[in-house]
């Protein structure tokens, strides 16, 4: 059986094996490595020579099996990479669902708002390796206007971004649309329009104010997610982010570098849905903080 040990040192049943096996304390029972690797999360440590005291020695996420290196430096070299990937796709995906989402609510049940009900569907139905491998090939390959691999300028970063946001574009219009069309049915909305407000004024001054709770709750959710990047876009790529870190630490059975990928991703979840809860109180007027 392929082990983290064997896939570094490719040597079987030999010294070398045997003293990295016990170092990495992968000989002892799983409840000692448990509390082991807690010590190491911990980031005090307790000295009892020549007298009891705390001291500080930070965070311990382990040493890579592939490259010898410590994880958190590898987390973070491949932090920028990622962010610089999945933000832009986060931030422009959202504003441009959002936006035509508002349109289709102005214009509903016209032409347009039916168009893009069947352009979301259209979007949605391809999958994400199509988008990327014709992507690469026609706009990369054929037409010559983008790299296709590599991280060496902002230039390499145009096509993922492009195909990150057009192919999650389908599914966000089509929650947007829905959650706009049924703030439109409201009571209020219809209130309002026989008060005579706009129906531009009720959309953007009424509709979407109410609407921030299911979208901030998407949103926010989100957030954890750019952290990991994008395992596809930066695999076909070339970007060395955590992405790329991940599924390499994957096929190598690098265990440290996995696990502190799904800790921290684990973490920022939780966290995530704190944060959610705290902005509740921000965008709707009936909950409150206590």
């Amino acid at each position: 059986m392929s082990t983290p040990v064997r896939f570094r040192l490719k040597l079987e049943g030999t010294e070398e094996l045997r003293a990295v096996r016990l170092r990495r304390r992968m000989n002892h029972p799983w409840e000692s490595q448990l509390f082991f690797y807690l010590g190491q999360l911990c980031p005090v440590a307790i000295e009892t020579a020549p007298r009891w005291r705390l001291r500080w020695k930070g965070v311990d996420l382990g040493v890579s099996y592939a490259t010898n290196q410590r994880v958190s430096r590898m987390l973070l070299d491949g932090l920028v990479p990622s962010l610089t990937l999945t933000i832009p796709i986060f931030v422009g995906g959202l504003v441009l669902a959002v936006f035509v989402a508002l349109i289709c609510a102005y214009l509903r049940d016209t032409v347009v708002d039916r168009f893009f009900v069947v352009f979301s569907v259209a979007l949605m139905s391809i999958n994400y390796l199509v988008w990327i491998v014709g992507g690469q090939y026609l706009l990369g390959y054929r037409l010559g206007w983008f790299p296709v691999w590599g991280y060496e300028s902002w230039r390499y970063l145009l096509l993922p971004v492009l195909i990150g946001i057009v192919r999650g574009l389908g599914a966000d219009i089509r929650f947007y649309r829905t959650v706009m069309l049924d703030e439109m049915y409201r009571d209020y909305v219809r209130t309002a329009e026989a008060k005579g407000v706009s129906r531009a004024g009720i959309l953007f001054r009424h509709v979407l104010k109410n609407a921030m709770v299911p979208i901030v709750t998407t949103t926010v959710i989100a957030i954890p997610f750019l952290y990991t990047g994008s395992l596809l876009l930066e695999s076909f790529f070339g970007i060395p982010g955590l992405g790329y870190l991940g599924v390499n630490a994957i096929n190598s059975s690098d265990v440290d570098v996995v696990r502190a990928l799904v800790l921290i991703g684990s973490i920022l979840y939780v966290l995530a849905n704190l944060l959610t809860d705290v902005c509740y109180a921000l965008v709707d007027p009936r909950v409150r903080l206590r």
